[in-house]
């Protein structure tokens, strides 16, 4: 099995995030995006606010080794949310719900919101499996689409029983 794990964010690793970023398919499955996912400056602003700020925890998603995608946590309006991107080329291999385990595994505040667009069914499984359950809808403006699109919210208080694991969370348990 690939090892998925997370690290840090290193300033070497800002332009393959903002090139997964851009990616249109992706920017449009995500709905909930940049206003212009093409302006490089507004991504730096924003990645030197968040990688900076004490109430996120922002993480590298890495396949053995190889950056695929990104997860953090970030307070918004007083609630703890989640938020992941894969880089669409590895879309459907179970990255995301491995790393969104590893990613509860050291955010311990509970309740833990997510929010996602209704129609993003992975996602929405990827939550749900994690032990995330629907509280919720409301119409909002998805830059990503240009349009109103119906948004999934859903809250996890504690983690699954049956939590997905990962061979690398297991490793590190082990040693």
């Amino acid at each position: 099995m690939a090892e998925v794990a997370l690290r840090p964010v290193d300033d070497s690793d800002l332009d393959a995030l903002y090139e997964q970023l851009r990616d249109p398919e992706s920017v449009r499955m995500a709905a909930f995006t940049a206003k212009d996912p093409d302006d490089r400056a507004a991504f730096d602003a924003h990645m030197a606010k968040v990688r900076t700020s004490p109430d996120a925890t922002n993480r590298v998603i890495t396949l053995d080794g190889r950056l695929v995608g990104s997860i953090a946590s970030f307070v918004i309006d007083g609630d703890t949310e989640v938020t992941y991107w894969i880089d669409r080329s590895f879309w459907g291999q179970g990255i995301a719900s491995r790393a969104l385990a590893l990613l509860l595994e050291s955010v311990h505040v509970r309740p833990l919101f997510a929010r996602a667009a209704s129609d993003n069914a992975g996602s929405l499984k990827v939550l749900q499996r994690a032990g995330f359950v629907i509280t919720g809808t409301e119409i909002s403006f998805a830059n990503g689409r240009n349009t109103e699109v119906e948004e999934t919210i859903l809250r996890l208080d504690e983690p699954p029983a049956t939590a997905p694991s990962d061979m690398s969370s297991a490793k590190k348990r082990a040693h």
